[in-house]
């Protein structure tokens, strides 16, 4: 039987918001954690003992989502005041603002390396801002209504999007075009994510399910309804194998991905629980909700699990390979769509400014406050020349015959790993059958002795 120690544990909680807490994030050193609160405060969670914890004061209504950069040098806010802010994530907490939306926006997320930033908002669109040049890029519409989370793809080529319009979808960053559609929901999305290796997304559903697709072949994998109220968010394990969940019933709930089945249910909020999500190294989670605490858990069951497996199993730890966009189904826009012009952009001989309403504050990433992981460029005008910026005409269009036999190439890889995945899952489950027949024996055999 497991002890207690391969279970995961509460190590810790914070008090300090006065109001639910929305949303939550690691640093990528995982020495702080950052939080928003519906009392329109951020917090900077030191993990050293005794460091101080600072509040982050300027947003005028409630903070919706935080995240930090990829490397940790810069911390992004959004909010019901239509705004995003950008932090510096020390005891100053010096901050640039800018308004992004014309509807309160609902969640940001930086793409992996740092280049860019995603918005999603009740203004029903997403909209892409680059952190290097200052400046708006372009906006995604083709959800009919508020959009609640945008997330990048570990590439960045891709983005994923929910709505309250019950929709997902899939976003081509290159031609900022929607390239897949998941439309089965009774309820809608409160939240989406890609997992680690960017070949499938994970829906946390109103309709109190959780539900896995690999949008290689737009194929649903998996379907969970373990929890009694809506799913409000999700966090993949950083090794892909394991799916945590936060719920309104108050439950945390731990998928085995692998084996699709729940293996932990924990229960430490006195109310629903809002925000769920691992550290980057995977050793720590932590949760929050209504009750205004941060629960700061240390995981433990991964590395039980990944010691017992062994190494003739251990290579389907990893593999997964990021899709190639001729995956990603349909590869055309869906007929309804059609009519729906994807990109806004206002552009002047060649220049591009920003959508209207969406004046970019001059002290938006001022360079004195960029870190090293923003390139410290001259602050430009908002109609910095983008001829340098790729359009769809300058892309070349290859030949069908190519297209087509790229296309095949890549299905029969896909059929290859799907064959190998489902050996390697053969070979775990007759691994567990054999013990079972060896406990059985023995059993067999003591009982025989007694008689």
């Amino acid at each position: 039987m497991a002890s207690a120690t391969e279970d995961p544990v509460l190590e810790r909680y914070f008090r300090g918001h006065k109001a639910a807490l929305t949303s939550l994030d690691f640093s990528s050193n995982g020495k702080q954690l950052a939080t928003a609160s519906w009392d329109t405060f951020l917090m900077l969670w030191n993990f050293k003992p005794h460091a101080r914890a600072y509040r982050y004061v300027g947003h005028k209504d409630v903070v919706t989502s935080v995240q930090f950069s990829p490397h940790g040098n810069l911390l992004a806010s959004a909010s019901r005041d239509r705004t995003v802010r950008l932090w510096i994530p020390d005891k100053r907490g010096k901050f640039s603002e800018f308004k992004a939306h014309t509807a309160p926006v609902r969640s940001v997320d930086f793409s992996a390396d740092g280049q860019f930033l995603a918005t999603a908002s009740e203004d029903k669109s997403i909209k892409v801002w680059n952190m290097y040049r200052q400046r708006f890029l372009y906006s995604l519409y083709r959800h009919t209504h508020w959009v609640r989370c945008a997330k990048f793809s570990p590439d960045g080529r891709l983005i994923v999007s929910c709505s309250e319009d019950k929709t997902i979808k899939i976003w081509d960053t290159t031609n900022k075009q929607c390239v897949n559609n998941f439309s089965d929901f009774i309820g809608f999305a409160n939240f989406v994510d890609f997992n680690p290796s960017g070949t499938c997304i994970a829906s946390a559903g109103s309709d109190q399910t959780v539900k896995v697709w690999d949008i290689r072949v737009n194929k649903l994998l998996q379907h969970y309804q373990v929890h009694s109220g809506g799913v409000n968010c999700i966090s993949f394990h950083p090794s892909g194998n394991y799916l945590i969940t936060a719920s309104s019933d108050g439950t945390l709930k731990i998928l085995d991905l692998l084996e699709g089945r729940l293996i932990y249910t924990l229960q430490g909020h006195t109310g629903p629980v809002f925000t769920v999500s691992f550290s980057k190294g995977g050793e720590l989670f932590a949760s929050g909700g209504t009750d205004t605490q941060v629960l700061l858990w240390r995981t433990n069951f991964d590395e039980l699990h990944c010691k017992g497996l062994n190494k003739r199993n251990l290579k389907r730890l990893h593999f997964d390979s990021p899709p190639h966009l001729l995956d990603i189904y349909p590869r055309t826009p869906h007929p309804h769509e059609e009519k729906v012009e994807t990109v806004e952009t206002t552009e002047t001989s060649g220049r591009t400014l920003p959508d209207k309403g969406e004046e970019v504050c001059g002290y938006f990433l001022n360079p004195s406050l960029l870190s090293p992981e923003c390139s410290p460029t001259t602050t430009k005008k908002k109609t910095e020349d983008m001829s340098d910026l790729p359009f769809e005409s300058q892309r070349s269009i290859p030949l069908a015959v190519t297209d087509a036999l790229e296309h095949i190439m890549e299905q029969l890889n896909v059929l290859t790993q799907t064959v190998s995945i489902l050996e390697q899952r053969l070979t775990l489950t007759e691994d567990k059958l054999k013990d079972c027949l060896e406990n059985q024996q023995k059993l067999f055999s003591a009982v025989q002795q007694k008689s």
